[in-house]
């Protein structure tokens, strides 16, 4: 991770910046930025995109909605994302009919656990693969929050620290 000043998490819907896995990667990475997304998605991606500006260097880890608010993000904004880490995101909820998004170079690797009965799997994997063709989809057996996977993640290696 070249500038860890510029590693963001991204929360879910009902989630905020003191949740589970903020204080987990807060632990392992201090300067982590992980500001409160309150609202709904669009005035949520407005304050994203107020956060990050025009600048480059950015590591996006986004769960949930935070997931599908950072490769909304990755699409939309060439060259500005270095790597995105997605915990279950809510991918599956967006219509690429309705808010077309340009496919992203960015690497990408997803977490999504098998027994999620939030975001379904296979509609996440299927609108993943469309957006990112240097996608690694894992799929592990946990349920939507994932929090128990944290632990076993190799959080250096995927943040490339």
């Amino acid at each position: 991770m070249a500038d860890p000043s510029r590693l963001l998490f991204i929360h879910g819907k009902d989630g905020s910046s003191q949740g589970f896995k903020v204080q987990y990667l807060r632990r392992l990475y201090p300067e982590l930025l992980a500001p409160d997304f309150p609202g709904d998605f669009w005035p949520r991606m407005a304050r994203l995109e107020q956060l990050i500006g025009a600048t480059a260097g950015w590591t996006l880890i986004g769960s949930s909605m935070g997931g599908l608010m950072a490769a909304v993000f990755a699409c939309q904004h060439p060259g500005q994302i270095d790597r995105l880490v997605l915990l279950a995101p809510a991918l599956a909820f967006i219509d690429l009919t309705q808010t077309p998004l340009p496919p992203s170079a960015t690497p990408t690797v997803i977490y999504h656990g098998r027994q999620d009965d939030v975001v379904p799997l296979e509609k996440t994997r299927q609108v993943a693969e469309q957006l990112f063709p240097t996608l690694a989809f894992h799929v592990v057996e946990a349920t939507h929050d994932l929090n128990p996977l944290m632990a076993t993640i190799d959080w250096p290696a995927l943040l490339g620290a």
